[in-house]
């Protein structure tokens, strides 16, 4: 039976819904999500859940990322990225090296950040991006991230257009939910003058990194290949969930409990991550929530054995 996690390679172009479409015809299921979209012009780690492999998706969302990307400095878009429409110019004549860590140094840390207008964000029920393709004037509200991470690489010089630029590669760390194309965006306000994302590929979600990764045209290959009886790469359920969450091991009297729905003590009463359960035999049992002194199951996978 197919279950578990794959890490996909997103290439260019696709949208991450086209990668879960594409990988349930490959792995032969409908059974298949995403841990957290990649826009189409983003490459890299994309986690996809595969038969029960699904359930594990709601505690990667919330992982840490880690992206590699280029900042152009000196000109802005509708979209803050390399897909939108220049909308406004700006000098870099001025920014030197000294200017661009000291505005790096402010994006750094705990931030408020508001997000690109043209985001999956919700306003009143309709995507934000839709409104802004209406032709509306979205304005959203700041909310609370964390930049643990933001260190600029190389810097280089370019020509847009016939009007000079700045090039800047960075790597970033960041909580979910952080856009770095608003990155992009204020740094070149924090500058003077403005900026967009020209580049941007996911290194790591959580545990999960390049290394992990499969490109896509690899697995259609190892289908075209094989046919019905290709075997392609899962990440099994208990090594997946290991490398996403913190693992506490079982008794079998407790793994036995679990699997009839009953609570267990917690190992590490108050800690609020979740917490990957595993049988004597390594098994994934359940995932658990042991904010109290008692443990409850978020998910079994598990059922109680005889």
């Amino acid at each position: 039976m197919n279950e578990g996690l794959v890490v996909v390679d997103k290439p260019a172009g696709w949208s991450s819904h086209d990668v879960v479409a594409r990988c349930r015809r490959l792995y032969r299921t409908k059974k298949v999500g995403h841990a957290g979209t990649l826009d189409p012009m983003a490459t890299g780690v994309l986690v996809l859940g595969v038969g029960r492999g699904t359930k594990l998706l709601t505690f990667l969302v919330g992982a840490d990322k880690e992206y590699t990307a280029t900042i152009r400095l000196g000109q802005a878009t509708i979209t803050d990225d390399a897909e939108g429409e220049t909308t406004h110019v700006g000098d870099v004549a001025g920014i030197d090296r000294t200017a661009l860590d000291g505005a790096v140094a402010t994006l750094t840390g705990d931030i408020e950040q508001v997000p690109s207008s043209v985001s999956a964000i919700k306003v009143k029920g309709e995507r934000s991006y839709a409104r802004v393709r209406a032709g509306e004037d979205v304005q959203l509200a700041a909310r609370p991230v964390t930049v643990s991470r933001f260190d600029v690489l190389d810097v280089r010089p370019a020509d847009a257009d016939g009007h000079p630029v700045l090039d800047v590669d960075v790597v970033v760390e960041v909580s979910s939910g952080t856009y770095v194309r608003a990155l992009a965006r204020d740094l070149g306000e924090r500058l003077g003058s403005h900026g967009h994302l020209t580049a941007l590929r996911r290194t790591r979600v959580g545990g999960l990194t390049l290394e992990h990764a499969h490109a896509l045209d690899a697995l259609t290959q190892l289908r075209e290949d094989g046919g019905d009886e290709a075997v392609l790469p899962l990440t099994p359920l208990e090594v997946a969930a290991a490398a996403a969450l913190p693992t506490r091991e079982l008794t079998e009297g407790q793994a036995r409990a679990l699997g009839y729905g009953q609570r267990v003590e917690s190992a590490e009463p108050g800690r609020e991550e979740a917490v990957a359960a595993l049988a004597p035999d390594g098994t994934l049992v359940a995932v658990l929530d042991e904010s109290r002194p008692t443990a409850r199951a978020h998910v079994v996978f598990a059922p109680a054995s005889s």
